[in-house]
């Protein structure tokens, strides 16, 4: 695993209380994969409900709250594929 990934699952787990509602992960392009579920956040790169790609500079500027995720998705520094639901609740993770 990754110095990036490894410091990612940690600030999740930091902002998750008591996991997740489903099953959602974040890739980080050229890093790897982190799958937030109901047991809060873990390196691996499987199946999800939703699936939020981005920049490792764009996934740390929405972690540190310097970019609002609905503007990184308006300006395509935000993909995201699977059940919009699902990555609207994950929301309260970056403010």
């Amino acid at each position: 695993m990754s110095d990036v990934i490894e410091k990612a699952v940690e600030t999740l787990n930091a902002k998750i209380d008591g996991g997740f509602d489903g099953v959602a992960k974040f890739v980080i392009e050229d890093e790897g994969a982190i799958i937030v579920d109901s047991e809060g956040a873990h390196a691996a790169d499987t199946p999800a409900e939703v699936t939020l790609t981005a920049s490792l500079d764009t996934f740390r500027d929405m972690m540190e709250g310097d970019l609002n995720p609905t503007t990184a998705f308006m300006t395509g520094k935000l993909r995201i594929e699977g059940d919009m639901g699902k990555a609207m609740q994950l929301a309260h993770i970056f403010t």
